[in-house]
């Protein structure tokens, strides 16, 4: 706390925390369940009125895969992430069940549903569905259960009407995009491997998939890429810790186990950083 309280007056307005991550639900039950209860009790205290939340305004995200969390401690981050939705001077996120890899594989996977809701759009168009009986083809297509697929689409596109909060779910863990695919079972029918003349066409213009595709899926798609990653204890691997966000920012690490990092540590990784700004702007336009 002392140390976020020292970001804030320092006007850092965006501070990551690397709380839990999933590897370590493989410790031992009892440490797993101590550190859980030690959380519980982090963030009532994050709700008192005179939390430091409070104070500096700032909104708390809990970032990464909630599911995984005991119910009390999902609950808790919820309410937590609700009660500071309306503060906008800075910004807390709190990575929980979290790991840069699961994070990645999570971007892909909701990329991929979107995509895939958007391609199977292009090929079932309202006027083949006026005519298509059940297991005919439509543009290649073999389509079966047909009625469900437009009863899923449309439950989708009230999904994505929604505004979505941290973790690109309104205040609740949820997946991107969820829905019953495997009751839409659609297979390839043309031998010839081609597609409608819209839908390829579509696959010319633009890649399936993009780059921001990817990256609007991220649970951190929410905050800015980091300018600096302090690794405390003088390690130098980042532990699965925002490995896509951090291609292009200034690692510092100081010798000080986390416990003893302070003011001093603080004040001394920000010089770092000026010094190294400029060279670190110029990279990233080469990009």
């Amino acid at each position: 706390m002392s140390l976020l309280r020292y970001c804030y007056e320092l006007g850092i307005k965006y501070v990551t925390i690397y709380a839990f991550s999933i590897e370590n639900f493989k410790r031992r039950p009892d440490e797993v369940q101590s550190l859980m209860d030690l959380m519980l009790e982090k963030m009532e205290v994050l709700l008192m009125e005179e939390s430091i939340v409070n104070q500096y305004g700032i909104r708390v995200c809990f970032i990464g895969n909630l599911r995984l969390l005991s119910e009390p401690v999902r609950v808790a981050a919820e309410k937590v992430m609700k009660v500071t939705s309306n503060n906008s001077k800075a910004m807390l996120f709190v990575c929980v069940a979290y790991t840069a890899s699961n994070e990645i594989v999570h971007a892909v996977e909701g990329s991929c549903k979107e995509k895939g809701k958007e391609f199977r759009l292009c090929n079932l168009n309202n006027e083949a569905m006026d005519d298509v009986k059940e297991g005919e083809k439509i543009n290649g297509m073999v389509v079966h259960d047909i009625q469900d697929f437009y009863e899923d689409t449309s439950v989708e596109f009230q999904g994505l009407k929604q505004g979505k909060g941290c973790n690109g779910a309104p205040y609740h863990a949820c997946e991107f995009f969820e829905s019953n695919w495997d009751q839409v079972l659609t297979s390839k029918a043309s031998k010839s491997g081609e597609f409608s003349e819209g839908c390829r066409n579509l696959r010319q213009e633009d890649p399936v998939i993009k780059l921001v595709d990817i990256e609007k899926h991220m649970y951190m798609a929410v905050a800015p890429d980091p300018d600096m990653l302090i690794r405390s204890s003088g390690e130098s691997r980042l532990s699965n810790f925002l490995l896509w966000q951090t291609c292009n920012c200034q690692l510092y690490s100081p010798a000080a186990l986390w416990p003893e990092i302070g003011l001093s540590q603080l004040v001394w990784a920000i010089l770092k950083f000026q010094q190294s700004h400029s060279y670190l702007e110029k990279k990233k336009k080469q990009l």
